[in-house]
Order: C-alpha cells, then sequence, then structure tokens
C-alpha cells in the first residue's frame, strides 16, 4: 500500500542528539568527559514535544546516527542509551522512529561485534521501507569510512543497496531518498577529505551509484553545523545536531516536504518549532492534492 503516492507528505529529520558530547566538548576531553548529559536530555526532550504539537503528524522522524557520545566498550554507553530511549518513548505512539547508526554508536572502525550490538539496541544498521510512493534508503555510512575490521558486512551492503536500486527502478517510485550519519561531502562534491566527510575515490562511487539510480537527496548529520551542496542533481543536505553545536547553528530539527515534483526542506530551532510550528508556505505545499 506505501508504494503507492497518495499526495504530499513529510517528516522530520533530526541528528545527533549524542548524549554526552556537550561536557566533554566543555572540559576538553571528548574519550572522557561525557559523564554528565543533563543538557542533552532536556533538548531531546523538546524535540519530541515539538513534533508531538505538529499538526498535520510527520510521517516519521528519523535520527541520523550518532544518538549517544559513548563509544562501544566505554563507561557512560549504557546509562546514555537508556536514558535517550526514555525521553523518546514519549514520541506520539503515530509517528514511527527511524534510526540510523553513527560513529558513536558503532565505533569508528566498527566490527561485527559492535554492529549486532547496535542492531539488538536500536534496529537494523541498514534497511529500506516505503512511504507514500517514496523510497528511503537507511545506509550504515562508517562501513564506507572504514570497514578493515568487518569486510565482509561492507560488501553485504553493496550487494544489498544494489538490489535495493533495482527494486527503485523497477517500481518507478517518485522519489528514493537516502539516510546516513556521515556526508559524502560538506559543500562540494571534489573537497578535500576529512573527518566530516567521505574519501573521496569512495564519494565519487557512490555519488555515481547514486545519480544513475534517480536519488533526489541524501540527508546526513555528523558535521553539527548545517551545511549542504549537489553533485548532478543529487542534493546533499547536511543537518546540524539536535545536541551539542559546533558552529553557530541551534539545536534543531530539519521539516522536509515531498511533494511529487520535489523535495523542500527548512532547518527550523527546537525553540522556533515548539513556539510557531511549521510555516504556512510549507503547509500550504501539503495541503495541495497532486
Amino acid at each position: 500500500d506505501e508504494c503507492q503516492w497518495k499526495g504530499p507528505f513529510y517528516f522530520i529529520q533530526g541528528a545527533d542528539p549524542q548524549f554526552g558530547l556537550m561536557k566533554a566538548w566543555a572540559v576538553g576531553d571528548t574519550d572522557n568527559g561525557d559523564d554528565e548529559w543533563g543538557e542533552e536530555i532536556k533538548l531531546a526532550e523538546q524535540a519530541v514535544q515539538a513534533i508531538n504539537k505538529l499538526n498535520p503528524k510527520p510521517k516519521f522522524f528519523v535520527l541520523c546516527g550518532d544518538l549517544i557520545h559513548g563509544m562501544p566498550g566505554t563507561q557512560w554507553r549504557k546509562d546514555q542509551e537508556r536514558d535517550l530511549k526514555n525521553v523518546l518513548k514519549n514520541t506520539d505512539q503515530d509517528i514511527p522512529l527511524v534510526f540510523v547508526s553513527g560513529n558513536h554508536d558503532i565505533g569508528n572502525t566498527p566490527t561485527k561485534e559492535t554492529i549486532d550490538n547496535y542492531c539488538k539496541n536500536w534496529g537494523d544498521d541498514y534497511f529500506s521501507f516505503w512511504v507514500g510512493g517514496v523510497f528511503f534508503l537507511v545506509l550504515n555510512s562508517q562501513l564506507y569510512f572504514d570497514s578493515s575490521k568487518c569486510p565482509g558486512l561492507k560488501e553485504a551492503q553493496d550487494v544489498w543497496l544494489s538490489e535495493q536500486l533495482a527494486v527503485a527502478e523497477k517500481h518507478k517510485c517518485k522519489h528514493v531518498i537516502v539516510f546516513q550519519h556521515i556526508p559524502l561531502f560538506l559543500r562540494k562534491p571534489d573537497e578535500d577529505h576529512d573527518y566530516f566527510n567521505l574519501e573521496k575515490s569512495v564519494r565519487q562511487e557512490i555519488m555515481e551509484k547514486f545519480h544513475k539510480a534517480g536519488i533526489k537527496a541524501v540527508f546526513s548529520g555528523h558535521y553539527h553545523r548545517n551545511a549542504g551542496g549537489s553533485y548532478k542533481g543529487l542534493e546533499m543536505v547536511v543537518s546540524s545536531a539536535i545536541g551539542c553545536q559546533l558552529g553557530e547553528d541551534t539545536h534543531g530539527l530539519r521539516v522536509v516536504v515531498v511533494t511529487s515534483e520535489k523535495i523542500v526542506h527548512r532547518y527550523y530551532s527546537l525553540n522556533e518549532l515548539s513556539s510557531q510550528g511549521i510555516e504556512k508556505e510549507l503547509l500550504d505545499m501539503l495541503a495541495k492534492q497532486n
């Protein structure tokens, strides 16, 4: 049923609630300083309350990775996971939650064990789903960043992705949209590689694959700032964090409206979304039956 286009809809994208980073960043110890996350709990609660108030309701709420700060095997990780789940439990039950794995969730160099552990806690590390004629792909971008300890898992995701893109082509869906934690690039497709994007040759291969498959947009987090650009009509959207800000942006969420022709999105601060909701221009797009 969800393979059929039924008119415009919207979803909410958030990224990096990352319980524990604000304290760690403030004290300058990102390896061990994450023993407090009261501030992040408040922000995540504010995000959930803002989403619950929206009318009409979003089709889903996707969190693009770094759910918590504690890396696999670190001291506060289980407590951070528990506290985030307690906040997210209050999301309106009619708004499904979609989780994307980030480097802090499975490690900078993931292993079969760290990925298994994530899957037990949050669900699959890559999967696809349909909403109203639009095909969504959730990827484990860490496998593109460094799969040296689990090469077989990267190969499995690659095979799966090719199969999914074939499904998308066969079904002639309205749009194909990808969620992953690490952006392909921050501003320009040929920018240098650093911690916040994917290595150039890997990136080029993925961008070409996505372009050929007609993918319209990739949504990610990881950068803790808003950024983005495009490659041959493929839009790269980088959203700032619900939690710790590393730039000038505010704690916020992105509202993404999907119409038959296009994907329109706007980043809102949590305060703005809580107090005013979605602006009229976007609501008008949802009201049009196309």
